[in-house]
């Protein structure tokens, strides 16, 4: 398996994820402020991206981890969100951490992003905000954008690092950005960019 495999890219993260997340359930103490300003202004850049990508019925969290922002994708009580995860035992404990109303909305299954186990055209909106922003390798985030055209009908909404070549390969997978916002304005941190399928 080559080092930069999707297998060992998705496990890579998924550990990583795994460890970030033990870190915060083992820490009683509350929220620091610069932790509680990033999660807000995640929130909104996850809501705008929503907005500009018409508010979709039918959403895939993909690398979707303990669910962080299922919330915030549940704020539309008409939504309904496919979350798919490399790790079982992720989405497992993910099911504890959110209360019964949201998840009666919340369908998950283990797979692989680079693989996933839908149809063509299956859903309104991929929303990839933290996977695709740690893949470093053009040819890979092209595989993946690949697989979001062919399961996406419509749009996809992904973070990727401010300074990533990625407009081009966006183009190349078959999409148009529609919209795209940093993190901090004039940061060169990451940005969260809207795209549409073209055609």
């Amino acid at each position: 398996m080559s080092p930069h495999s999707p297998s060992s890219i998705e496990i890579e993260f998924t550990e990583r994820c795994d460890r970030e997340h033990a870190r915060v359930c083992g820490d009683t103490r509350p929220p620091r402020l610069l932790q509680r300003l990033a999660a807000w202004r995640t929130a909104r850049l996850v809501r705008h991206a929503l907005s500009v990508a018409g508010e979709p019925g039918l959403i895939l969290d993909l690398a979707c981890g303990s669910g962080r922002f299922w919330p915030v994708l549940g704020e539309h009580v008409n939504r309904v969100i496919l979350a798919s995860d490399n790790s079982q035992a992720m989405l497992d404990h993910a099911r504890t951490h959110h209360p019964a109303t949201l998840l009666k909305r919340i369908k998950t299954f283990q797979g692989s992003a680079f693989s996933i186990g839908l149809s063509a055209n299956a859903v309104d909106c991929i929303f990839c905000l933290e996977l695709f922003r740690h893949v470093h390798d053009s040819e890979v985030r092209l595989a993946l954008l690949q697989e979001f055209h062919r399961v996406s009908r419509d749009t996809v909404i992904v973070s990727v690092s401010a300074r990533a070549p990625v407009e081009g390969e966006f183009r190349q997978a078959g999409f148009k950005v529609l919209n795209y916002q940093e993190f901090l304005p004039g940061s060169q941190l990451w940005r969260v960019y809207v795209l549409r399928k073209r055609g």
